[in-house]
Order: structure tokens, then C-alpha cells, then sequence
């Protein structure tokens, strides 16, 4: 992507980013977000094909390039799930306007399914550390869902809490040492 494109595309998340500070997801339209960003039509659809494809891209700036090769290997020597989902939790309050905004629409669960993508891909490596003798596929959906209504409800009590307490209440629900 060359400069002028970044530059373009960068206009577009913050016009987005601001209309979410104000505004619920679903009255946003693309005209608006246009008319903010001050870029034509066809510019626009030249980065995104939909309203919704830009919530991803977004979705993906948020976090998903913090699910990494190193956030998403086993780590035995204390650096292990706890301090990664306090990780995942910094990342999202940096994003707070933005993630608060989203999970108060109505593409909350789009929002959700994208992160609960990842978040499944990192449960699985620590999956041998829960205790439940339950199937693994259930276990997985339950601590992937888990943390996500974890995420709703610090955001919805406007993130106050530190990420290591969040992660760390949640874990000691789930037992997991």
C-alpha cells in the first residue's frame, strides 16, 4: 500500500472511530462516513466493500495482529495465559471508545466473532492446564464464550478494573491452576 492509499485509509478509521464515539453502529452510514472522512464514493469502495468489512479491518487493527506467533505459543515459565489475556485486555481498553462503541451496537457479535476467533486458537494450547473432565470442544466453547462476556461486562462497566484483575477473576471462576 503506498503512502497516499494509507493516508486515505487511515482518514477512514478515524472518521469511523469518531462517528462510533457518538453515534451506534447501525445509524452510521457510508455517506457519513465519507462525508466525515471527506473522500468520495469510489474511494471508499476501493478500500472497503461494505460497512461491515471496514467494522473487520478495524476489528483486525484492535486485535488481531496482537494474537501473534508469540501470544499464541505455550509458555510453561510463568508467562502464561493470565498474563496474555491481560495482554489482550491492555490492547482492547487502548481501543476503548472504539470496542466500547461496538459492543453497544448492534454488530456486537460480529465484533465478538471475529475476537472469539482468536481467542479459540489460543484456549486451545492451554486446554491441558483446566481441570474439567468434560469434552475438550465443550470446555473450549465455554472458556472462549466465557472470556468474551468477561470483555461485555469490563466494558460495560467503562473498563475501570485493570486488565491483570480482570484476567485474573476470570480465571479464578474457571479454575484453572
Amino acid at each position: 500500500m503506498d503512502r497516499r492509499q494509507r493516508k486515505t485509509r487511515d482518514a477512514i478509521f478515524k472518521a469511523f472511530s469518531e462517528l462510533l464515539e457518538n453515534n451506534k453502529y447501525e445509524h452510521i452510514t457510508v455517506q457519513d462516513i465519507i462525508d466525515k472522512a471527506d473522500i468520495g464514493r469510489s474511494t471508499f469502495y476501493a478500500h472497503f466493500e461494505t460497512k461491515d468489512m471496514l467494522l473487520k479491518e478495524m476489528c483486525y487493527d484492535i486485535f488481531g495482529h496482537i494474537f501473534d506467533d508469540e501470544l499464541c505459543e505455550y509458555n510453561e515459565d510463568g508467562t502464561g495465559l493470565q498474563s496474555k489475556l491481560a495482554h489482550i485486555l491492555w490492547h482492547l481498553k487502548e481501543f476503548k471508545t472504539n470496542v466500547c462503541g461496538i459492543l453497544a451496537s448492534q454488530s456486537r457479535e460480529l465484533f465478538l466473532g471475529y475476537l472469539q476467533q482468536n481467542l479459540t486458537v489460543l484456549f486451545k494450547m492451554y486446554l491441558k492446564d483446566f481441570k474439567a473432565n468434560v469434552p475438550e470442544d465443550f470446555l473450549l466453547n465455554f472458556l472462549v464464550g466465557g472470556f468474551s462476556q468477561t470483555i461485555i461486562w469490563w466494558a460495560e462497566n467503562k473498563m475501570e478494573l485493570p486488565p491483570e484483575a480482570v484476567a485474573e477473576y476470570y480465571l479464578k471462576v474457571v479454575e484453572t491452576h
